[in-house]
This record gives C-alpha cells, structure tokens and sequence, in this order.
C-alpha cells in the first residue's frame, strides 16, 4: 500500500516538523504551573504543551501527506483512520516533562492500514532524533543503528513501564520484574515508551516490555526496533501488539528469554 508515496522524502519532510514540536516543547520546559496542568485519569497529565504540539504535529503533517487521518494522544484533531494514518503522541513522558526530568519525546508513525512503514522518535533535551522507515534501516541523527550484538543475556540491560492506573498492575508485573533483575544486568524504568523502544533499537537495551499501552506510545519505536534489526511482538510471540496494549521488543537472540519471563503474565 506504500506505493502511492515516497517514504524517504515524506520522512526527511516530517523530520522538520517533528523537530519544531520537539524545539516548542524543549522552550517551554519550566513554564507550565500547576493550574495549567489537566488530569485526565489517574497520573496521566496533560498540559498547554502536549496539546500546542499536536498542533504544530497536525498542521505540518497534514501539508505533507493530505488525505491521511489521525490517530492523536490529545485528540486536538477527528480521530479517523483512513488508507495512511499518522498516529501521533506529542509528549511522550509528559509526567517527566512536568517535574523537569530529561526524559521524554516526540513520536510520529504512519499507518498504512496494514502495519507501520514510517516512525520519528525525537528526544527533545539532547536532540537524539530515531527514525526509520519500511525496508530501509534505522538511524539515530542519520547514522544507521542495530539492536546489540552482545549474545549473553546476563550482559544486558531491560527496559520497562508500569501502567498509569495502578488497579491494571498484577501479580505478573512484579514476577517479570523480579526473574529480569535476577537474569539480566539491570533493569531501567524513565518513563517514555517511545525512546525505551529506540534504546532497543540502538543497542543500549538488550529489550522492553510493557503492558497497558496505546498505538501512539509504540507505533514509532516499534518500526525502528524492527528495521535496527529487532523482533517485536506482543507477550506471547505474536503480532498483536500494536493496537492491543503490550509490546516485546528485543534483539533476536533474547526474544524467548524474555517470552519465558512474560509467560508470568498468564499467571494471574
């Protein structure tokens, strides 16, 4: 279905735009008070920034690519999904970005109905820029990436997340946690699914799994760990992972190590 664009120029185009979301994000970081800030459930916050950026998102994108529909975290546009669907969250990490943590991002994918084939991921305080799309490769500020190639999966560190409502954390959670710190060489929570995907994608991470996610956290991150030369699946080893809430990504030769520690979620 990809035929009918260029994915090569409509990225480089959107790498532009994604970048002023990140510039408008990054130049508003300690100016957010607290009456400003919106709770949409339970520890997940929205404020003026998340929602500006979706505006900066969707008018740029729309230029680039007219006759697709949007999937939105802030939903500052018709959600529809059409024949290419940007699916877009402004901030990931938003909490982090409202304590002044340095970890959080701008994710961009494009759906094509069928599966992702392109995905910009920009971290906004140090300007890391991941992208990828179908066929081609990943890159992190245009220099091509991999997933590790280190074979012990006791030399490897984990990525993770935990759901915002806590009434969604299971015994699972907690038996997965304890079995990675005791078989890996850590394990790291910071709160942005979309740049934990591309930390796989780069190599710092040997893997991520989460649960209780929506399209917009993984869409990108996803496409890059996958074209980085990685494997991503939902906890059980299957392909449903995109609008179905839980992601493994990890280099291939940890993907049943970490199917065998995520079968803890079957135990429930």
């Amino acid at each position: 279905m990809t035929k009918n664009i260029h994915l090569q120029e409509l990225v480089y185009q959107s790498l532009d735009i994604v970048n002023e979301a990140a510039h408008f994000i990054k130049s508003n970081l300690h100016n957010v008070t607290g009456d400003q800030v919106i709770e949409k459930g339970t520890n997940s916050l929205v404020s003026f920034v998340d929602q500006n950026a979706e505006k900066i998102l969707i008018e740029g994108l729309s230029k680039v690519l007219p006759e697709a529909g949007f999937i939105t975290e802030e939903k500052m546009v018709e959600q529809s999904q059409k024949q290419y669907t940007w699916i877009i969250d402004p901030l990931d990490g938003t909490t982090n970005f409202l304590h002044a943590a340095p970890y959080f991002s701008v994710s961009v994918a494009l759906y094509d109905g069928e599966k992702v084939v392109a995905g910009i991921v920009h971290e906004v305080m140090h300007d890391e820029v991941f992208f990828a799309y179908e066929g081609k490769g990943a890159f992190l500020n245009h220099k091509k990436i991999q997933v590790t190639q280190r074979p012990l999966f006791y030399d490897v560190l984990i990525g993770t997340g935990f759901p915002y409502k806590t009434e969604y954390l299971s015994d699972g959670h907690f038996t997965a946690l304890k079995q990675v710190l005791l078989k890996t060489r850590g394990i790291r929570r910071f709160g942005s699914a979309a740049l934990d995907l591309c930390y796989v994608a780069s190599g710092r991470f040997g893997a991520f799994y989460e649960k209780a996610l929506n399209s917009y956290d993984i869409a990108a991150g996803a496409l890059i760990v996958k074209e980085a030369g990685g494997v991503v699946t939902d906890f059980k080893g299957s392909n449903n992972w995109l609008f179905e809430g839980e992601v493994l990504a990890t280099a291939p030769q940890f993907s049943e190590d970490m199917l065998d520690i995520l079968s803890a979620f079957d135990i429930e």
